[in-house]
């Protein structure tokens, strides 16, 4: 009874590593999320100013729309890295019950072509994911307004 025990810990320890990295991607998708929803309140806003009618100097409603548009820019990135973040998460997930079906003795058929490719596209998914996050925050900073007109 005691070896069963011990193979059953051992799966479960096994199949449990990459379940470290979905605490990452659950992270990251926390991040963007904050980010999206940062980026929709201010173009929110900005469209809300500019359909009022309040705005009577020509150059502060042109930088406004363009402003209105960069922050669409930036949640069409947010949007696309949360994409891959949540494919990352589903091929990890993946991976780990892969690992524990493997380790568990139910599947034998293609083990590591299946786990390797599983784990090696969560990564990539992943990745591409941060290198968009980091797109996103460098044209935010970049679209931030440095240059905004103030009324005379």
């Amino acid at each position: 009874m005691d070896v069963s025990i011990d193979a059953i810990t051992n799966n479960i320890q096994l199949a449990l590593a990459p379940v470290f990295l979905l605490t990452a991607v659950a992270t990251l998708i926390n991040a963007i999320s904050a980010r999206l929803a940062r980026s929709v309140d201010r173009m929110r806003a900005i469209q809300h100013r500019i359909q009022e009618g309040g705005i009577q100097d020509q150059a502060i409603l042109i930088h406004m729309v363009k402003e209105a548009n960069e922050a669409k820019v930036r949640g069409r990135l947010c949007t696309a890295a949360i994409f891959f973040d949540v494919l990352s998460g589903v091929f990890i997930s993946l991976t780990v019950l892969e690992l524990f079906f493997f380790q568990a003795g139910a599947v034998r058929s293609l083990q590591t072509t299946y786990v390797i490719w599983t784990f090696v596209l969560g990564l990539i998914s992943f990745m591409t994911s941060l290198s968009i996050v980091l797109s996103e925050v460098v044209y935010a900073y970049r679209s931030a307004g440095w240059n905004t007109p103030f009324p005379k």
